[in-house]
Parts: C-alpha cells; structure tokens; sequence
C-alpha cells in the first residue's frame, strides 16, 4: 500500500490523539466521515497502525529510574543474538532495545523503581550467560524533550 498525503495527515493526527473521534479526524483531513473510516480501517490492516495506548506520565506513579544501557556481546552469530533478544523481550523493565551500529551492539532502555532493581536485573543478565561480554549504563537524571510521535511530514516529503 502506498500512502498519499491524506493517508499521512490520518496518522499523524491518530498520533496526537488517538482518542479522537472518527467525525473530528474526518474534518481535521478534509474528508467525509465515512471515506475516513475506511482508510483508518485499510491503515489497520496493513499495518501501519498497530495499536492505540494511553501516554502515562511516570513523574505521578513515584520514584522511578530510567537508565540507557550499551550492551556489547561476546560473539555475534545468529544464535547469539537470538538469545540475547528472547531473553531480553521477556523483562517488563526493559521499555526498549535497539541493534545499532558502532561500538555496542545494543542501546536498551530499562524504567525501573531504582537503581538496585536496575542492578539486581543487570545482574542476573550477566549471570544467565546470554553473552553479554560488558555493559555500560547511563542514569537519566532528567528528560526535557520526549516526543511520542514521529515526524511523518518530514520522513513522506520526498
């Protein structure tokens, strides 16, 4: 499916609200309520829309410690990562693990109600032997921009 500017608009006002009702987003991108449903529906089932959540704000639920993770493993075979992955998916701590390029193998974002749980579950990572070869940890000491949406005007204007 290839998406056109009305498609665009529909998913980044999905990403300032997804709460917004069908009739409000049909004004907001120039359609007729029910041509904008459908589309909404096409954008499901392609894909491009894999679900809806409520943004929390983590200041309100208490102490929390949010903490960026360099993660370099041992070996890199196939299997090495696959390992390190099913293990890693299976921790609520973990909010976010990305492969990158560099000098680490992974950039991991862990939210935690501290720094010993972040360190109890560092831990138990190394001694689980998932081949995790060493670590580096960054405390977030404060976040004054986050976003939740991405800049869909930008990325389709080509």
């Amino acid at each position: 499916m290839k998406l056109d500017k009305i498609d665009i608009k529909i998913l980044s006002e999905l990403q300032k609200n997804g709460r917004i009702s069908n009739v409000e987003l049909a004004e907001l991108v120039y359609l007729s309520p029910s041509p904008c449903l459908m589309r909404v529906k096409k954008l499901q089932a392609e894909g491009f829309i894999t679900g809806y959540s409520a943004q929390i704000d983590v200041s309100k639920l208490g102490q929390t410690l949010t903490v960026f993770t360099e993660i370099t493993l041992r070996n890199h075979r196939q299997n090495d990562f696959a390992r390190f992955l099913a293990t890693v998916e299976k921790i609520d701590s973990v909010i976010e693990c990305h492969l990158v390029s560099g000098g680490y193998d992974y950039l991991v974002k862990f939210v935690t109600a501290g720094i010993t749980e972040y360190q109890t579950v560092m831990e138990r990572l190394v001694e689980m032997d998932i081949g995790i070869d060493k670590y580096f940890s960054f405390v977030v000491l404060k976040s004054p921009i986050v976003k939740s949406h991405l800049p869909l005007d930008a990325i389709f204007d080509r």
